[in-house]
């Protein structure tokens, strides 16, 4: 199947496995989906051949989605929502401890905890809203009436997006420093985790979840 004529977010629904491959490839199949494989491709100067012949030879289940609606709600919510709650302050602790300790090392993180803690608040806000009125509208069966609600959800999505990019720039990609102590290291594997949970997160939910009442 050809597929570079298909969006990066309809490829990951297909074959789920190539978020993997995505992320390897820093193609954003989350926050930009709609963007054609061909696109990314030439925009990252990569092989689109070699890029296709990756997709193909995936294995990996990749991302689970339950295909009701109740139940793809039930699970963005106990393995995203409620992850990121549990897993977030732990990261911004690490991130103000390094900043601390190493504020006179040229490559510390500076800005990294804040950075972390605004974009806790701005998710905690945005899940609840979620939880609170349009995951029960979904399963209520109110679809017509939520186009307005998903595209305000979908602009959350995109100004994270963003907001992913400076973290992996402010953390040379999750790459701790040469001579970087464990809770250093830590901190780069936790924003790592953050990043990849993120990033399935908003797809799960605007490439399968939304596209449902859109």
């Amino acid at each position: 199947m050809a597929l570079e004529h298909l969006s990066v977010g309809e490829i990951a629904v297909m074959l789920p496995g190539a978020t993997s491959v995505f992320r390897r490839h820093k193609i954003d199949f989350c926050c930009k989906g709609e963007s054609l494989l061909a696109r990314e491709a030439e925009s990252r100067g990569l092989d689109l051949s070699a890029l296709e012949a990756e997709l193909h030879a995936l294995d990996t289940p990749g991302v689970h989605a339950p295909a009701e609606t109740a139940d793809l709600i039930a699970h963005i919510i106990e393995r995203y929502h409620k992850v990121h709650r549990r897993e977030f302050p732990a990261v911004i602790e690490l991130a103000r401890r390094v900043e601390s300790v190493h504020q006179d090392r040229v490559d510390c993180p500076r800005g990294l905890a804040d950075l972390l803690t605004d974009m806790f608040e701005d998710l905690e806000d945005h899940q609840h809203k979620e939880e609170a009125v349009l995951f029960p509208a979904m399963i209520n069966g109110l679809g017509p009436v939520l186009r307005d609600p998903i595209a305000r959800m979908m602009q959350d999505h995109d100004d994270l997006g963003e907001l992913l990019a400076f973290m992996a720039d402010l953390t040379d990609d999750f790459v701790a420093p040469e001579g970087a102590c464990a809770t250093w290291r830590a901190l780069y594997a936790g924003c790592s985790k953050l990043d990849m949970d993120l990033r399935e997160h908003v797809h799960l939910e605007n490439n399968i979840l939304f596209r449902r009442f859109l």
